[in-house]
């Protein structure tokens, strides 16, 4: 049962999905679906608590607004995170961002927060396990008006005032099974509790599609605003801090690497660029890399004109090219497809404390 947890994201999912035929993948569905019955037994029992008010809920005295996923891997919350934030600056509000901070490093920052450092320098970034206590500190010593809790869906000790739900397009409903059978985070139920449901990546799937998942997602949550939105790159960056345009790629051989939740978001992106991918390499969600690993990564894309990976990769890295080849990431932003009037105003109830209980 182990090795099946330490699989790759995409050899995980192509085996959860179905997609991975065969006897060994039928029976490593079957362990998977006995583990999957006590995960999910403990996720409705700690539900049910706080539904029934058994549990605390702690407030503070400012807005929430917390932004989470229902399945593992990226949904593309970070873009998510910095347009709110952007949107709650441009109004002359003082924002702060409270998250868990997992797998940190040693400076206490995990990639997230180093990408959001990156994306905006003068917004404080608090990460700590306990997210009431960080919610806490971030009014006392920034003197927040406002709070974005990022991933912060299951965490339900804070009480917060929009709770926003990522999708994403290419497994909206983690293949119907909750982890690890699955990628759902929590039984699909839980989709009640959401203020907002925004299926990001929309671009993948047609309008039909589209339609059939707000249709699924209006059987538990009938009352929340429903918007797509699709993740477009912007330019090229790198660790210098340096731009090009997209248009450099055209005609180009592409080695593309990534240590995200979802691959296949990025792999999609990088199809639309113009150039040739030429080799592609994934690292587990959150990877480390290593001096060995820069050394191993030149050897790996010789022969290619371009090295690229996400944002979330190059804030781990200090380097601007593997050997001779350049490494540039793509600097990606969110565009509403549909419901972003809306979407606005809900954002702008929430410049005042709010007295909607959790």
């Amino acid at each position: 049962m182990a090795n099946l947890l330490v699989l790759s994201p995409s050899t995980f999912r192509k085996l959860v999905s179905g997609q991975q035929t065969g006897l060994f993948a039928g029976a490593a569905r079957c362990l998977l679906r006995l583990a999957e019955i006590p995960y999910g037994w403990a996720m409705r029992l700690r539900n049910g608590r706080y539904d029934r008010g058994r549990a605390e809920v702690h407030r503070v005295e400012v807005p929430v607004i917390s932004v989470g996923n229902l399945t593992l891997g990226g949904t593309g919350k970070t873009p998510l995170v910095e347009w709110i934030a952007r949107h709650q600056r441009q109004q002359g509000l003082r924002v702060a961002l409270v998250s868990r901070g997992y797998a940190a490093a040693d400076d206490g920052k995990n990639d997230e927060a180093l990408e959001l450092q990156l994306a905006l320098p003068d917004v404080p970034h608090l990460q700590n396990r306990d997210r009431v206590a960080a919610a806490r500190a971030v009014v006392e010593q920034h003197d927040a008006q406002v709070i974005i809790l990022d991933d912060g869906f299951q965490h339900r000790r804070l009480a917060r005032d929009l709770d926003i739900v990522l999708l994403d397009a290419t497994e909206p409903f983690g293949y119907e099974h909750v982890f690890p059978r699955g990628t759902l985070r929590e039984p699909l139920a839980g989709l009640k509790r959401a203020d907002v449901v925004i299926l990001s990546r929309a671009d993948m799937l047609d309008e039909a599609s589209r339609h059939k998942v707000q249709q699924r997602v209006q059987q538990w949550a009938p009352e929340a605003l429903w918007c797509e939105v699709v993740h477009g790159p912007s330019k090229l960056i790198n660790a210098n801090s340096e731009s090009q345009p997209l248009t450099s790629l055209a005609g180009q051989r592409v080695a593309a690497f990534c240590g995200i939740g979802n691959p296949a978001g990025f792999r999609h992106t990088l199809s639309t660029l113009g150039g040739e991918l030429f080799v592609w390499q994934e690292f587990p969600d959150h990877y480390r890399y290593t001096p060995e690993n820069i050394q191993s990564l030149a050897n790996w894309s010789e022969g290619a004109d371009v090295v690229l990976c996400t944002r979330k990769d190059l804030v781990k890295l200090s380097t601007v090219s593997f050997g001779n080849t350049p490494l540039w990431a793509l600097s990606i932003e969110l565009q509403f497809l549909t419901g972003e009037e809306a979407f606005e105003s809900l954002l702008t109830g929430c410049e005042v404390p709010c007295s909607r209980s959790s």
